[in-house]
């Protein structure tokens, strides 16, 4: 099948321990034309883990590997953490996800490499590595028994990225990463030229990137925004002086 007009995905693997879940994670990517497996501190790409690929032994042996979560990201321009552990309040922007539906409709209006990134089978990802992303989503299960298998849970969202394919509609360019370090870096701007407390800049700032994350922009709407917030700095310092 060719794929046109939708971004470049990556499956992102962090810190995987069992070499028959990797194995199982390139099976469900050959059956939905997944290509890219990039794996951070992986455990031995074993015998299990080869026999449980079965036809896609080439996305393991095309794989790369990274030592460092930064590392692996470098070429990212959109990121997006995967866990069962969500906020159950607006004020915890870190862990309040999209939902899965919505984002594997809304992921198709961007361009550039997606980065799927699945955490650790026992402790998933560390907020300092769900901070480093654009946006979390989650799939839902049962308030019982929440967490899934880490090849399960890349079956699941591949499969819905795969259902959407053909519905793509929307060809507006998205943001890149320095785009959005502008973006994020002028709204911090923003809250240091109003005086903005300094206890809640950290929690504002992942709330404004968290809502980009959701948004996903246009180019359009980035360069009207942009303008909008260089010119309160703008006003707002000319009125101090």
């Amino acid at each position: 099948m060719e794929w046109n007009n939708i971004p470049e995905f990556y499956i992102v693997l962090v810190e995987p321990k069992y070499g028959g879940n990797i194995g199982a994670v390139a099976r469900s990517m050959a059956n939905f034309d997944f290509k890219n497996l990039y794996l951070i501190n992986p455990c031995d790409l074993d015998g299990d883990c080869y026999a449980r690929a079965m036809h896609a032994q080439d996305i393991l042996n095309d794989a790369k590997i990274f030592s460092s979560f930064d590392e692996a990201i470098i070429n990212l321009d959109f990121l997006v953490a995967t866990s069962s552990i969500e906020s159950k309040t607006d004020k915890r922007h870190l862990r309040l996800p999209l939902n899965l539906f919505d984002f594997c409709n809304k992921i198709f209006e961007t361009e550039g490499n997606v980065g799927l990134i699945f955490g650790r089978e026992d402790y998933g990802l560390f907020n300092e590595e769900i901070a480093k992303c654009d946006i979390m989503v989650r799939i839902p299960t049962s308030s019982t028994y929440s967490s899934m298998n880490l090849s399960h849970a890349v079956t699941v969202v591949l499969f819905f990225l795969f259902l959407n394919i053909n519905k793509i509609n929307s060809k507006k360019r998205m943001l890149d990463r320095i785009e959005k370090e502008k973006l994020f870096s002028f709204f911090s701007e923003l809250l240091d030229s109003i005086d903005y407390p300094e206890h809640k800049k950290e929690n504002t700032n992942v709330m404004f990137k968290r809502l980009m994350g959701r948004a996903m922009p246009s180019k359009w709407e980035y360069h009207t925004f942009m303008g909008v917030l260089s010119g309160s700095i703008k006003k707002i310092k000319g009125n101090k002086k």
